[in-house]
């Protein structure tokens, strides 16, 4: 049987793959556990210097799987439904949103749901021109989950990502791009190069200082100035002591270009 999500591990560069194309990448147990391991999996894995989440097909991901959650409803084990969020949809945003490295969303067509939340749980989401977001959990009478409630406003600010929840529409590309949902919005022949040019220098870049950006960004969001600057404090003395730091201001001195090693 075909994997339902897929790793390919190429000069730094982890690209991961929903690969349920006949069902819009939609996500049912099976591709929930396989996604949760495989992104805890390149988290942890010092080669992965940058993290591409896609799909296969024409959508990006739908979110839940509505035909294997309706059959779960209607069956006796539907407090299966209930913790779906904690044992698969929490875990799997959490390592992509907070592994230290950076994380792009090849946006290629429709991201609903869980998949439009996860798409912003990325640093960047390139989107190509067919692509678009769908907040479509008031639709079938259900809260946000998978971090949307925590990224959305962020994205957007408050006010419009209330209205996006509440009256879900699918959001084109180039509306994303105004919005600030999308980073980028190209030609669908030209996603897949894009994309690939922007995670191949994000994978030759200082990794640690990356990751060290990605954390006081998050921290700040939820902190006071005064703690914000201490984290950064803390996060400079980390960078600091990186063989990348060293590497570039030895290049700076000779006036060369730093090769990073992601250390």
């Amino acid at each position: 049987m075909t994997s339902p999500v897929l790793l390919d591990l190429t000069d730094g560069v982890a690209t991961i793959t929903l690969n349920r194309p006949d069902a819009m990448n939609s996500l049912d147990v099976a591709t929930k556990e396989a996604l949760r391991d495989v992104a805890e999996q390149v988290a942890e894995d010092p080669a992965a210097r940058c993290v591409v989440l896609t799909g296969t097909g024409r959508a990006f991901c739908v979110g839940q799987d509505l035909k294997e959650h309706v059959e779960i409803l209607r069956s006796d084990a539907r407090d299966e439904l209930f913790r779906t969020v904690d044992e698969h949809y929490n875990p799997i945003v959490t390592a992509v949103a907070t592994m230290p490295k950076p994380v792009v969303a090849a946006v290629n067509g429709v991201a609903a749901g869980a998949g439009a939340s996860l798409a912003m749980a990325c640093d960047l989401r390139i989107l190509s021109e067919s692509a678009g977001f769908n907040l479509a959990f008031a639709g079938v009478a259900l809260s946000c989950d998978t971090g949307a409630s925590y990224h959305l406003q962020r994205l957007v600010g408050r006010a419009r990502a209330i209205e996006l929840l509440y009256f879900p529409r699918t959001v084109s590309a180039q509306e994303s791009l105004e919005l600030g949902l999308a980073t980028r919005v190209v030609a669908d022949d030209d996603l897949v190069p894009t994309v690939q040019e922007t995670a191949a220098r994000l994978a030759a870049g200082p990794t640690v200082a990356y990751g060290a950006m990605r954390r006081s960004v998050a921290y700040a969001a939820g902190h006071s100035l005064e703690t914000a600057l201490a984290f950064e404090s803390r996060m400079m003395k980390e960078t600091g002591a990186t063989a990348d730091h060293a590497t570039a201001v030895d290049a700076f001195l000779a006036k060369e270009k730093p090769v990073f090693e992601g250390r």
